[in-house]
């Protein structure tokens, strides 16, 4: 039997990166997953590479409108009888200016993207798990989650706002069999990363961005993969990880060091 044997999990942003990766390790696990995204067409292609019709369900919709958030979490309980895992994996960066250049819809849209979009998730997730007495939602949350970094202060806000919704979440739901983690990744090299324009902002090439901003602060002179990621999450919803909650989980290659 796999770790997760008999488990519903729900991975919004879940057709590409970090959440595809946990996708399929959740599956390889035992887990049937549902799992969200903004293109339909990204969703359904996913979909039918994992070649699990009955173990998988895509919904497509925006992690920061309520109603999709809603139609995802009914739909997953309507199809596969309950809820016990949540990974909150919506979120990137759209501001990546320095402060001073920083517009308010940017500003805005990072918070929701990052923070909002997990508090919708929760709050629609927790009103089965609750009464159900047992989940574990998970938040991807950042590095940056845990330090400052140069032209990104509206991401870093938010996934410092992730990492302290986690904290307060888990306070309160804990007597109720729920626990309630944050991942907090370093670098990991999504289409995100490398189709954005972050080390354009710092004047750099990506692999400049790579070498200098990340691989020179890590202890071991390396980056994360998305597979490590999942596995973390992976041992965060299994029984053996029922022990921790509240925390705040680095897998950052000794980025941050607590």
């Amino acid at each position: 039997m796999g770790k997760l044997e008999g488990r519903v999990a729900i991975v919004t942003g879940g057709s590409r990166g970090i959440g595809a990766a946990i996708v399929r390790a959740f599956l390889a696990e035992g887990a049937v997953v549902a799992f969200s995204g903004r293109k339909p067409e990204s969703g359904e292609s996913f979909l039918r590479e994992l070649g699990k019709p009955d173990e998988t369900w895509f919904c497509a919709g925006s992690g920061t409108e309520a109603e999709d958030v809603q139609a995802l979490v009914d739909g997953t309980v309507e199809r596969f009888g309950k809820l016990d895992i949540l990974v909150n994996n919506v979120g990137g960066s759209n501001a990546t200016e320095p402060l001073l250049e920083v517009e308010r819809d940017a500003w805005e849209a990072d918070l929701d993207w990052n923070l909002t979009s997990a508090f919708l998730a929760t709050q629609a997730a927790l009103r089965h798990m609750v009464p159900a007495g047992y989940g574990t939602v998970i938040n991807i949350s950042s590095v940056e989650g845990k330090q400052g970094q140069a032209g990104m202060v509206a991401y870093c806000t938010a996934k410092h706002g992730l990492n302290g919704f986690t904290k307060a979440v888990a306070a309160e739901v804990g007597r109720s069999g729920v626990t309630v983690n944050a991942i907090c990744p370093g670098l990991v090299l999504t289409e995100a990363v490398t189709g954005g324009d972050f080390h354009e902002a710092l004047g750099m090439t990506l692999d400049e961005m790579v070498d200098t901003v990340f691989k020179s602060k890590t202890l071991t002179g390396e980056i994360n993969t998305a597979e490590q990621v999942a596995e973390t999450a992976v041992f965060l919803a299994s029984p053996t990880g029922r022990g921790i909650t509240g925390a705040q989980i680095s897998v950052d290659a000794g980025i941050s060091t607590y």
